[in-house]
Order: C-alpha cells, then structure tokens, then sequence
C-alpha cells in the first residue's frame, strides 16, 4: 500500500508576521517557517499506517527552495521519499495548487492521500478536496480516526456539537486529517541521519502544465487587524444587566 501525504511549509505560529511592501503578501525576509500544523497531522497519520501495515509514505511539497528543510524533516520521522514541486511564486489558489499537485502524483497513483484539513496561513480547507476531484477519487473530511481492514477503510469524521460519523470508503481514496488526531512523534538523531540518504525527486511547477501563481484567487491586500477599545455600560436590574453581559460574552465576544 502506498500513501501520500501532501505537507506545506509555513511561517512559523509565534513569527511577527507584517505586510510586505506592496502589501500583496507578508514580508518573508528573516521570517522562520515550519511544518504546516495540521499537515504534520496527516504525516503522523501517515506514519502510523505505515508501522501497522507495512506502507511506502511518500510526502509532496510544493514550494520554494526552503521547504527543503520541511521535506527533510518529514523524511527524518519516517518517511521513505518525497517530491518537491518548486515553486518561488505564493500559491494562494487552491484549484492551482491542487493541479500542480495531481500532475505530480498521477504517475504515483497512490492508494491513500493523507492532507492536513487546513494551512495555518491561508486556512482555506479547500486544497484536500479539490485534489479529490481532480484525480475522481472519494474523499472524506474531518478524519478523527483511521482504520483498514484490509479491503477499505473506516474513518470517523468528527461533526458539530460533539457528533461523529464513520464512513466506509474504498481504495484510492483521500482523507484531510483533523488536528490532535494524535500525539505527533519526533525525529530520532538516526532518522535525520538517515533522511540525508533519501530520494527527494524535484519537479518545476511549470513542467507539470501550471503557470506559478496562476489561478482564479488573486491576494490585493494583507493588512494588520485594527485595534479598537470600545465599553458598554450596562444599567437597570442586576439579573437583567448580568443575563445580557452573559449573551454579550457568548454571541459577540465569543469567549463562553
């Protein structure tokens, strides 16, 4: 069985993030990157197949010369090869994003495609499913657990208010794996020896038929959120006042 896990590099969750001239995008210059969080999700998952069942994990990439340093880590935990899509452009499209990936992993044609549900910087949650598409393979979101019983899988999504589902899907199929699904493993001192020794096959986005940036989602402005104070005064019987405190808090601040 072969899995494929698609993981994305991203500037990393406590960086200063500011505007880059222009204000198109953020200013990467001295800015550390990282594994995309819920990406690192899906290879854990990935991983896990792997030591129960024996599997090849193959993890794809797209992205600049510096997600090399992504690829190795996930080389370093387990993985057996990689692909790197080089691009130097910002992909902001998802439907672009998922072609270029789809080219790359055609002549693969993998069993399962593990996806984080989402990038920590644009939070679409859309590039998962779009791949589905693109290669006609079922797909299922969400993904709580993973099981294979050696004909299909059972996966449990995870719904609203505390629900679930399990659904049963056949092979090829792709999963976007919800984050904390489990606990996320580290690389071991022989793992990164090894990951120097392991296939990194590069790809240029334009050989795989995608022009870098090309898509129907262009970015015009990133801007820092405006700061504000605001007070709110509340008078008349003390149960009322606190009951609407209390709906203020729950519906608007969204902090209960």
């Amino acid at each position: 069985m072969k899995i494929a896990v698609c993981i994305k590099q991203s500037p990393a969750r406590d960086a200063g993030l500011r505007p880059a001239r222009g204000g198109a995008w953020i200013e990467e210059t001295d800015l550390a990157f990282e594994m995309n969080e819920p990406d690192a999700y899906a290879l854990e998952e990935g991983l896990q197949l792997k030591d129960q069942h024996g599997s090849e994990v193959v993890v794809v990439c797209l992205g600049p010369a510096r997600a090399a340093q992504t690829i190795r880590e996930a080389l370093a935990k387990g993985a057996d090869r990689a692909i790197h899509i080089e691009s130097e452009s910002v992909m902001v499209d998802p439907l672009a994003t998922a072609q270029l990936i789809a080219a790359a992993l055609r002549p693969e044609q993998p069993d399962i495609i593990l996806t984080g549900l989402q990038s920590d910087d644009l939070g679409y949650g859309q590039t998962g499913v779009v791949l589905a598409e693109l290669l006609g393979i079922p797909h299922a979101t969400i993904i709580m657990q993973v099981e294979w019983d050696g004909s299909s899988l059972v996966v449990k999504r995870e719904l609203e208010d505390g629900w679930f589902q399990r659904v049963r899907l056949p092979l090829p199929a792709l999963l976007t794996i919800q984050s904390g699904i489990r606990k996320l493993r580290y690389a071991t001192l022989m793992g990164i020896k090894r990951a120097k020794t392991k296939e990194i096959k590069r790809l240029a986005a334009a050989d795989l038929g995608g022009e870098p940036g090309a898509g129907g989602i262009a970015l015009e402005r990133v801007y820092l959120p405006e700061k504000s104070k605001q007070g709110q005064r509340f008078t008349g019987d003390p149960k009322e006042a606190a009951a609407r405190v209390v709906e203020k808090l729950r519906f608007e601040a969204r902090v209960l």
